[in-house]
């Protein structure tokens, strides 16, 4: 393990479709579930394998490497974690030691984010500027405080110029940070991803202008299944955690004739869960969702989404609409309907305390003065400068609160993502937010602006402010925040 250099960051900035050679497999050998088929063909829904964390500790032996799946009807070679398609799905409470020890068995360096985690950035932490070569491991620890939110949040590659490729091949993992639990029948986990193959059934390469606008797959997954089926009781309320595990791709997700309740998006909780038609996630937004089952069939889908382009080579739409999976309610209803969920806690507000700095943040594209088929079209950044590993573009004082003004100037939405401090979004659209709401990734549409409240109150330490449009990351748009 070693830092990322300069030289190592501008060298493998916008590298598109990667190799890998085979590798090993974890310490508790784990196996893809099996795409078991209902009597009419359909793939029946399946859930990653689950680790719970014990007596304050989850201990889990990571390793990335290639591995042969089923994929919608054909083999490929996808880069897994532990063998699957998603990795494991990791469940902790507040308060506890995540201790991962992740192997790299690719033949590009990897390192590893649990994105959404207020977690320290420091060392063996959630630190992007580790570099884990080939061949080499290396062990994390995240230690949760203990008032750490629960919610949804996931884990992937974060490693400055291959973490596209390798998300995009299939390195992600959801992680719950338990304690809010509420009445529900059962509970899903569904991460959604996308994925495009070539004639050998492995990882699309990327062209340069698909690097320019954000690469988004042919096939659209949820935990690795295309267009599975899930079967519910008549009456049942269950709980879904979503996670838009896509590169690029904005989901509008859409459940007709089901009663859809959203109980929060990433770190935030609604102050009153509330009935929707359709709920939006940037790419690498979660939303959690109460589904009350009336009988019938549906289908989850996600509506088109017009993210903007560049010029004659953009195109409106790219997100388009497909179907993601079915759903076949049936059978009696449940005789005992299940209690109300339970009032929660009051969601935090910054607007009270006093903003001790407020800082312009201004995503820049232009266009590149040399181009290969690989790298980008475009020269990206914030406030006109590629990202540098070497460079502190924020210093931030512990135990501040800031107001970051995030413009967009740009012709295309940019999904924002700060790692380890939310933000509390207080105006969008040129309207104030009422209600607190918080965000880990803070969609900014194209020639708008978005305003947030930073608490910079603990983890000191240097971490990074990036497009979560991983192409665009990896291309350098991403820059260094320090706090301390």
């Amino acid at each position: 393990m070693k830092p990322i250099s300069r030289r190592q960051a501008l060298g493998l900035a916008g590298l598109g479709g990667l190799s890998v050679v085979v590798g090993g497999v974890g310490l508790s050998r784990t196996h893809l579930a099996r795409q078991s088929t209902t009597g009419g063909g359909e793939v029946t829904f399946v859930e990653p394998e689950v680790l719970r964390s014990r007596e304050g500790r989850l201990s889990v032996e990571l390793v990335a490497a290639p591995h042969e799946v089923h994929i919608a009807g054909q083999q490929a070679q996808l880069l897994t974690y532990n063998g699957s398609v998603p990795g494991q799905t990791w469940r902790v409470r507040p308060g506890d030691r995540i201790e991962v020890r992740l192997i790299n068995d690719l033949d590009t360096p990897t390192n590893l984010h649990t994105h959404g985690l207020e977690v320290s950035p420091r060392d063996n932490g959630d630190n992007p500027f580790i570099s884990i070569d080939p061949g080499q491991s290396f062990d994390y620890r995240f230690d949760l405080p203990e008032d750490h939110p629960p919610g949804v949040f996931w884990y992937h590659p974060h490693r400055h110029g291959t973490a596209t490729g390798q998300l995009f091949g299939g390195l992600y993992g959801a992680l719950i940070v338990e304690g809010d639990e509420v009445p529900a029948t059962r509970e899903r986990v569904l991460v959604i991803s996308d994925l495009s193959l070539d004639t050998e059934g492995e990882p699309a390469s990327v062209s340069a202008p698909e690097v320019m606008m954000g690469r988004e797959g042919e096939l659209l997954l949820v935990n690795g299944q295309h267009r599975p089926h899930l079967a519910a009781r008549q009456g049942q309320r269950e709980r879904w955690r979503v996670v838009n595990a896509c590169t690029s791709r904005y989901l509008r997700l859409a459940l007709t004739g089901q009663q859809v309740v959203l109980m929060g998006i990433d770190r935030s909780q609604e102050p009153v869960p509330r009935g929707v038609e359709e709920v939006t996630l940037a790419p690498g937004n979660r939303a959690d969702l109460l589904v009350t089952m009336s009988a019938g069939t549906s289908q989850l889908r996600t509506l088109s989404y017009d993210r903007g382009g560049m010029g004659r080579m953009g195109r409106g739409g790219l997100s388009g609409a497909a179907t993601l999976a079915s759903l076949t309610v049936s059978g009696e209803s449940a005789t005992t309907p299940l209690p109300p969920v339970p009032r929660r806690p009051p969601v935090p507000d910054l607007r009270g305390q006093p903003v001790d700095a407020q800082r312009e943040i201004t995503f820049t594209m232009n266009m590149a003065a040399m181009m290969s088929s690989t790298r980008s079209m475009m020269e990206m950044g914030f406030d006109g400068r590629s990202f540098d590993p070497d460079r502190i573009d924020q210093q931030v004082g512990l135990g501040t609160v800031e107001e970051w003004v995030i413009v967009n100037p740009t012709p295309m939405d940019h999904p924002f993502h700060l790692h380890i401090w939310p933000m509390q979004v207080i105006e969008e659209a040129g309207q104030t937010v009422s209600d607190p709401t918080w965000r880990d990734v803070v969609n900014v549409p194209s020639r708008g602006r978005v305003s947030v409240l930073v608490d910079f109150a603990r983890h000191p330490g240097r971490s990074v402010y990036h497009c979560h449009i991983l192409d665009h990351e990896d291309s350098g748009m991403m820059a260094s925040v320090e706090v301390g």
